[in-house]
């Protein structure tokens, strides 16, 4: 498989550190509200290419964080009146069900800084026995300059870096760019004890500490929003890699940013949705559908139109996956063709060069669409054999299966005997040439709430939609 490196600039062939064996971490939510439609693109991409990965057979260990500790959680609980910690784990349960709306399994740990706080003062305390951090009237720095690679993520030099970010100037800083590992107490902020007084982590240190602990001093691949290559991944690698003595992460991936109409998101052109209010109107999947329907590095537009396209996509596979279940009641065993075993492995073939090509879900999408065409094609005709049906079938699941969709199948209902006497009377009505009959009767049975349709295959009926 091959893996654009933010850090190279170039797609490279992954290699894992060890074989059949990948460690991914990934920067989880700050939690102090509801994620939005921006926030719902990483967790869905990196979910995609951690179900790739097993699917290649490869035992993946996948972190995710929760930042449980931040100024906007603060700023936030004092509005409310009420500790921090109770808006956070308010908004951690508010992720998981979105995260379990958008079918996005749940990562294999998911540590929180309030339970990494000694982790974290570790390896404060190295960096400042190295000589790259130090104390300033309770707060710590790390001394950016120091690291001679400074700037090899975000690809500029530290001049520039300097010149363009909006660095925080504190008289207790020995120079502008260095950045806070470790933040003194104020007051009507949690904190902890610590070898420099009570105070709370720095962002930056939280996510090096907490990878060092689970995953190990160096990972295969570090992936996040590319809004975080610089500062925080940035300053993650310089952590890193002075504290350890070793790379921090081999492969860096990042996403590509969600514009609204075609605009930047923010709360001051009102264009700025949550995950929450898109799926309350539109359902989760559709959200899911459109962050994997563009290549992860690429922008993506949300729009009310685009939003429908992918509903509107959605059902062609739900309707094809049904189509499948209800021809093959029927279906007559038989031996598998060679163009039919021929399309399945053309199919599933340009599905694996799509993934293997730096997780090109939009041209994998496009793979499981012509999959779609060609069983569509072979249950119209008629001719399919049982055993057909199943290999298309099963390859229909295996690749949904790969990119989380199709997900939300529902179980057949039970048609009431009713129906099914009403529909043996429209079939008796239209043998006799009575359609006007026939008509009534399909009025009859759509007013209670199901549809019937002739195909070739059959009567076919089902659960009219609410």
């Amino acid at each position: 498989m091959k893996i654009y490196n933010t850090l190279t600039r170039q797609k490279e062939e992954f290699v894992p550190l060890k074989s059949g064996e990948v460690k991914i971490y990934a920067c989880g939510p700050t939690v102090y509200n509801y994620i939005h439609i921006g926030n719902a693109r990483p967790i869905c991409v990196f979910d995609v290419l951690r179900r790739y990965f097993e699917y290649c057979g490869y035992k993946v260990t996948f972190c995710q964080n929760f930042t449980d500790v931040d100024d906007k959680i603060i700023r936030k609980a004092n509005e409310e009146g009420v500790s921090s910690s109770e808006i956070s784990e308010r908004f951690i349960k508010e992720y998981q069900k979105d995260a379990a709306g958008l079918n996005v399994r749940e990562a294999d740990v998911h540590p929180k800084v309030t339970q990494n706080i000694d982790k974290i003062i570790d390896i404060v305390q190295t960096l400042v026995e190295k000589g790259y951090a130090y104390a300033s009237n309770g707060d710590v720095y790390f001394r950016a300059k120091k690291f001679k690679e400074y700037g090899k993520l975000s690809h500029m030099p530290l001049e520039d870096l300097e010149a363009g970010a909006r660095i925080d100037v504190s008289e207790q800083k020995e120079d502008p760019m260095d950045f806070a590992l470790w933040k003194a107490a104020k007051p009507g902020e949690p904190f902890w004890e610590s070898p420099w007084g009570k105070g709370r982590p720095g962002w930056h240190i939280e996510c090096s500490a907490m990878a060092r602990t689970y995953l190990g001093k160096t990972i295969d691949i570090h992936c996040g929003g590319q809004d975080l290559i610089f500062p925080h991944h940035e300053n993650e690698i310089a952590q890193s890699e002075c504290a350890n003595g070793q790379c921090f992460a081999r492969y860096w991936m990042h996403n590509g940013y969600i514009n609204v109409d075609n605009r930047k998101m923010s709360k001051s052109l009102n264009n700025f949705f949550t995950t929450r209010d898109v799926a309350e109107k539109y359902g989760y999947e559709p959200i899911r559908f459109l962050m994997l329907q563009a290549h992860y590095r690429s922008p993506i537009n949300y729009s009310v139109e685009i939003i429908e396209q992918c509903r509107a996509a959605l059902e062609r596979l739900y309707s094809c996956r049904d189509n499948i279940d209800f021809v093959l009641e029927d279906a007559q065993s038989g031996a598998v063709s060679d163009s039919v075993r021929n399309t399945a492995e053309h199919c599933r073939q340009s599905f694996l060069d799509a993934m293997e090509d730096d997780l090109n879900t939009a041209d994998a999408i496009a793979a499981l669409f012509d999959l779609v065409r060609d069983i569509n094609t072979l249950l119209g005709s008629g001719n399919a054999v049982k055993e057909e049906i199943i290999l298309l079938r099963d390859l229909f699941d295996e690749l949904t299966g790969v990119l989380g969709l199709v997900y939300n199948r529902k179980k057949k209902d039970e048609v009431p005997q009713e129906i099914l006497e009403l529909v043996q009377k429209r079939q008796a009505a239209r043998a006799s040439k009575n359609f006007a009959e026939a008509d009534r009767l399909r009025d009859e049975i759509t007013a209670r709430g199901w549809l019937v349709e002739e195909t070739r295959q059959g009567t076919r009926i089902t659960k009219k939609e609410s």
